[in-house]
C-alpha cells in the first residue's frame, strides 16, 4: 500500500457513516446473538480457533451478518476476500478463486470468501461456487437476509453451517446508542452529546431491532442539533423522533416477513380474531403491500374458512376486491379491515374445501365412472334413442321439490362428500337436508367430525 492508499483507506475510515465506523473489531465487542455466539458456542469457539468452515448468515437488516464477517477478517489468519453480489459477477468469482489457488499453493494458506446478499446470485453463478466449496479452495460466508432454504443453491447449504441472526433486543440497541453517543474514537464522543434516558429507550424501541437504523438516527442527530449555551447538544425524543421518523418495519415483499405476515393474517382471520387480523393488515399496508394481493387472500379465506357458514363472507370479500381495484389508497384500508373482520367474525367451516378434496380423492381413484343415464343430456338428436335423459325425475314436481333419486354414479352410490357442519348457516342446511329427508345429513355431527 503506498502512501496515497494509505490516506484515501484512513480519510475513509473517519468519514464513513457512524454505523460502519462503530462495527465490533472483536468478538468481545459484539452486541446481541447470544444464541449463536456466546461463549460456549459453537460459532465462537470456531472463530475463536480460527477453524471456521463455511457458513451462512441470515437474518433481517441491521443484525450483524457483515459485522461478524468483519470480525472473523480481524481474527482469522486466512486471506479475507469481500464481494458483494448486487454488482459482483462470475468473472469476479473466478479471479478469487484463482488468487486462492496461489495462495494456498505458496503459501498454504485458506481463503475466506464473504459474499454478501448471496441470495442476489442467479443459481449459475451459485453453481459456479460449488466445487471450490467442496474442495476447500475458498471458505464461503454468506449473507442474506431473504430465507436461505428458498434462495439459496440446496447444494451449497448442505455443504455449510446456517446460522440465523435474531433482531436486536431494545437492550441491544440501548447498549448501541449509549457507545456510539460518548466513543471518542470511533463514535460521537467528540460533540459532547447526551441524549435522555427517554428517548433512548423511544429510539431503542422504534428501531424495532435494527441497530444500523437507529444508529443512523443518532448521527444525524447529533450533526443537525444546534448546541446549548454550555456547548453540549441535548437530544430529546422530539429531536429522536424527528431523526428516525416512523418505525423502520422489517418487511420484504418478496422475502419471508412478506409470507410470515400473511400467513399471520389468514391464520388470525380464520381464528376468528378480528384485532389480529387488523393489526397484520395493518403491517401490511404500512409496508406498501399490494392491496389487491391482500383482497385475494381474504378472498381465499372467506371461502376456504368460512364457506356456506356464511355464504356473505365470500360476497363482502369479492365486492372488497373490487371496490379497492376502483378507490385505491388510502381509502382502501378502511374497505380491507371491513372485509377482513367480516371474514374473522363469521362463523367458520371448511366443509367446501373437506367436499372437494374427497371429491378429487374419488375422481383421482376411480377415473371418469359412468354418469347415470337419467343425468345425462336428453336434447342432443339421437340422446332418446340411447336412453339419455329417460326416467329423470324434476324435482319440482315432487313434495317440497325434492326427489330422491341416485346422483352419484352406481360405484359411488351413498357417499357424502360435503357434511355441512353445526356452525352458521351450514346448520340450516342440515336442518333443510333433515326436513327433506335426505340421509346422511340431518344427524349429529360424530365429535371426530366436529
Amino acid at each position: 500500500m503506498d502512501l496515497f492508499d494509505y490516506m484515501r483507506e484512513t480519510n475513509m475510515k473517519k468519514e464513513s457513516p457512524l454505523a460502519s465506523r462503530l462495527r465490533p473489531q472483536t468478538l468481545d465487542e459484539v452486541v446481541g446473538q447470544e444464541h449463536i455466539i456466546g461463549k460456549d458456542k459453537l460459532l465462537y469457539r470456531a472463530i475463536k480457533a480460527d477453524k471456521l468452515s463455511s457458513v451462512i448468515f441470515y437474518g433481517p437488516p441491521g443484525t450483524g451478518k457483515t459485522t461478524l464477517a468483519k470480525v472473523i477478517a480481524n481474527t482469522t489468519s486466512a486471506e479475507f476476500t469481500q464481494i458483494n453480489a448486487t454488482v459482483a459477477g462470475k468473472k469476479d468469482m473466478e479471479e478469487v478463486v484463482e488468487k486462492a489457488k496461489e495462495t494456498a499453493g505458496a503459501y498454504g494458506k485458506k481463503t475466506i470468501l464473504f459474499i454478501d446478499e448471496i441470495h442476489r446470485f442467479n443459481k449459475g453463478q451459485q453453481d459456479y461456487l460449488l466445487p471450490f466449496v467442496e474442495d476447500g479452495t475458498v471458505v464461503l460466508i454468506g449473507a442474506t437476509t431473504e430465507n436461505p432454504y428458498f434462495e439459496v443453491n440446496g447444494a451449497l447449504i448442505s455443504r455449510s453451517a446456517v446460522f440465523e441472526l435474531k433482531p436486536l433486543s431494545a437492550e441491544n440497541v440501548k447498549e448501541l446508542i449509549n457507545r456510539a453517543l460518548y466513543d471518542k474514537e470511533r463514535g460521537m464522543g467528540v460533540y459532547n452529546a447526551y441524549m435522555d434516558e427517554d428517548a433512548v429507550d423511544f429510539l431503542a424501541e422504534l428501531s424495532n431491532g435494527d441497530a444500523r437504523s437507529a444508529l443512523n438516527a443518532v448521527e444525524l442527530a447529533v450533526l443537525t442539533t444546534d448546541k446549548d449555551p454550555d456547548g453540549r447538544i441535548h437530544l430529546t425524543t422530539d429531536i429522536m423522533a424527528e431523526c428516525i421518523q416512523k418505525r423502520n418495519l422489517r418487511y420484504d415483499k418478496d422475502g419471508d416477513n412478506h409470507y410470515d405476515t400473511i400467513s399471520a393474517f389468514i391464520k388470525s382471520m380464520r381464528g376468528s380474531d378480528p384485532d389480529a387480523a387488523v393489526y397484520y393488515l395493518a403491517r401490511m399496508l404500512y409496508a406498501g403491500e399490494d392491496i389487491k394481493f391482500i383482497a385475494r387472500r381474504i378472498m381465499i379465506c372467506a371461502a376456504e374458512d368460512v364457506s356456506n357458514a356464511d355464504p356473505m363472507a365470500i360476497v363482502v370479500a369479492t365486492n372488497a376486491a373490487l371496490a379497492v381495484e376502483r378507490i385505491g389508497m388510502p381509502e382502501s384500508q378502511i374497505i380491507l379491515s371491513q372485509a377482513a373482520s367480516y371474514v374473522a367474525c363469521a362463523p367458520k367451516s371448511n366443509s367446501a374445501v373437506e367436499a372437494i378434496f374427497a371429491a378429487n380423492r374419488a375422481v383421482q381413484e376411480y377415473g371418469n365412472l359412468p354418469i347415470p343415464p337419467y343425468l345425462q343430456d336428453a336434447h342432443y338428436k339421437g340422446a332418446a334413442k340411447l336412453g339419455h335423459g329417460l326416467d329423470y325425475k324434476y324435482a319440482h314436481d315432487f313434495p317440497k321439490h325434492y326427489a330422491d333419486q341416485q346422483y352419484l354414479p352406481d360405484k359411488l352410490a351413498g357417499t357424502i362428500f360435503y357434511q355441512p357442519s353445526e356452525n352458521g348457516y351450514e346448520n340450516n342446511i342440515r336442518e333443510y337436508f333433515k326436513w327433506i329427508g335426505k340421509e346422511g345429513y340431518g344427524e349429529p355431527l360424530k365429535k371426530d367430525e366436529k
